[in-house]
C-alpha cells in the first residue's frame, strides 16, 4: 500500500481523486492517480517521476509503478477532464472559455509531437511541443480543464513515428483553429451551465476566417486576438460616410490599417479597473468589420463583427487586436475579457514552474495526455479545493448572525 509523505493532507485529495478518476477500472490506477498527484502537489522542484515517488512512498518499486501507470496504463483521460470541469464549475463562477497555446521546450526529437519552432516571445526558434488548452476563466484564475497536442505533418504521417510514441489512428495534424473548435465543442458537451463567451488566442493563425466561421455557426459568443495583419472588410455603416471615403466600405485592407484609419475618425476612451484597483483611462480604437472568407451558413447575410484595439499615441502599431461577436456589448466588458489572456499566460508559466508541467518523462501520447490531466487537476485543486466548504460556512453565519 502506498505510504504517503508531505505537509498536504492526503484525505482531501485521496476524495479529490475518487470523484475525477474513479472511473478507472482498477484499484491499483486510482491508487497510483492519488499517488501522482499528492506527488505533484507535494514534491518541491522537479516533479521527475523518481522524485514523485519518493515523495509519497517509501516503496523502492514505487517509480517503476507510477512510471508504468503514466506511460503505459491504457486508463482514458476524458472521463477525468470532463469530472474536472464539473468540479471547477461547482466552486466558482466561470466568466468565460479561455483558450491559448502553451509552447513546452524539450530536449532531443523523440517526445511526441516535438519539432522545431520560432516562437515570437522568446525571439528565437526552439526545439518544443505545441499544446492548446482551454482554462474556465473564474475570479482570480483561470483553470486548465482541456488540452490538445498540435501535431505537425511529419508526425502525422510517419507511421513509424506514430506507432513508437502511440498514436491513435484516430489523430491527425490538425491546424490550431480546428483544434480550438474541438475544445469549444468537448467543453458544451461537458457543461450543464449557460453558454459564456469564448476567449481566444490566435495571434499566430496565419488566417482567423475558419475559426470565426466556425464559432459563428454554432452560437458562440467569442472574442478572439488576431494578427494585426489580417484581411478585413469595413462595414457597410461606412455608407454614411461622405462620399469620398464611401470606396473603404468595400476595400479589403489589413486589421492594423482599418484601425489606423478609424483613429483619425472615430477615437473614444474607456475606463477600466486595473490590476491594483485604480481605475484606468484607454484610448480605444474600434469599428465595425466583416471578414473575408467568413460564411455563417446557407443563405446567411454576411456577419458584422467588432475590430478593436488600445492603441497608444506614441506606438506604431497596437500590441493586440481583437475581433469580437458581441458587438453591442460595453467597451468595459470587452476589455475585461482581453485580460484573460494574460491570465492564462501566467497559469502555463505556474504549471511550468510549480506544478511540472514541463517534466514529463516519457515520450507517448497517452503519456503526455495522462501527465497533462493530472498537472491540471493538481492546478485546480491548489487554487480551488475547500472554496465551497468556505462558501457555505461563510453563508451558515450570515443566516445565523
Amino acid at each position: 500500500m502506498t505510504q504517503l509523505r508531505g505537509p498536504v493532507d492526503p484525505a482531501p485529495i485521496a476524495a479529490y481523486t475518487e470523484e475525477l478518476f474513479g472511473h478507472l477500472p482498477r484499484a491499483d490506477q486510482r491508487r497510483w492517480a492519488h499517488s501522482y498527484l499528492q506527488g505533484l502537489l507535494t514534491t518541491p522542484g522537479k516533479k521527475s517521476v523518481r522524485r514523485l515517488a519518493a515523495a509519497v512512498s517509501t516503496s523502492p518499486t514505487a517509480s517503476q509503478s507510477l512510471q508504468q501507470f503514466i506511460n503505459a496504463s491504457p486508463w482514458e483521460w476524458d472521463p477525468a477532464r470532463g469530472e474536472l470541469m464539473r468540479w471547477v464549475e461547482e466552486r466558482a463562477p466561470v466568466r468565460a472559455w479561455t483558450i491559448a497555446p502553451a509552447v513546452l521546450p524539450k530536449r532531443g526529437d523523440h517526445s511526441v509531437g516535438v519539432h522545431r519552432r520560432f516562437v515570437p516571445s522568446a525571439g528565437r526558434t526552439v526545439n518544443c511541443q505545441v499544446a492548446l488548452g482551454l482554462f474556465l476563466s473564474v475570479p482570480g484564475h483561470n483553470v486548465p480543464v482541456d488540452w490538445r497536442l498540435f501535431l505537425p505533418d511529419h508526425w502525422a504521417d510517419d507511421t513509424g513515428l506514430r506507432r513508437r510514441t502511440r498514436i491513435p489512428d484516430t489523430v491527425r495534424h490538425r491546424p490550431l483553429w480546428a483544434d480550438t473548435l474541438d475544445l469549444t465543442a468537448s467543453a458544451a458537451a461537458r457543461t450543464s451551465l449557460a453558454a459564456v463567451p469564448v476567449v481566444a488566442d490566435m495571434t499566430e493563425l496565419p488566417s482567423v476566417a475558419p475559426l470565426v466561421s466556425g464559432l459563428s455557426q454554432r452560437g458562440y459568443d467569442f472574442l478572439v486576438a488576431v494578427p494585426d495583419a489580417m484581411q478585413v472588410i469595413a462595414d457597410g455603416h461606412l455608407k454614411a460616410q461622405p462620399a469620398a471615403h464611401a470606396a473603404t466600405a468595400a476595400t479589403t485592407l489589413s486589421a492594423r490599417s482599418f484601425l489606423a484609419m478609424n483613429s483619425r475618425r472615430h477615437p473614444h476612451t474607456a475606463t477600466v479597473t486595473a490590476s491594483d484597483g485604480q481605475q484606468r483611462l484607454l484610448r480605444i480604437v474600434s469599428g465595425l468589420v466583416r471578414v473575408p472568407g467568413v460564411r455563417t451558413g446557407t443563405g446567411a447575410p454576411h456577419r458584422t463583427y467588432r475590430l478593436f484595439a488600445e492603441w497608444q499615441a506614441d506606438e506604431q502599431r497596437p500590441s493586440v487586436v481583437w475581433l469580437t461577436s458581441m458587438v453591442q456589448a460595453r467597451m468595459s466588458d470587452l476589455l475585461a475579457l482581453t485580460r484573460l489572456r494574460a491570465g492564462s499566460a501566467a497559469t502555463v508559466h505556474s504549471l511550468r514552474e510549480h506544478l511540472g508541467l514541463l517534466d514529463f518523462e516519457g515520450r507517448s501520447y497517452p503519456g503526455w495526455h495522462h501527465h497533462m490531466t493530472l498537472v491540471s487537476a493538481a492546478y485546480a485543486y491548489s487554487r480551488l479545493a475547500g472554496v465551497t466548504q468556505r462558501s457555505e460556512a461563510l453563508g451558515l453565519s450570515r443566516r445565523t448572525a
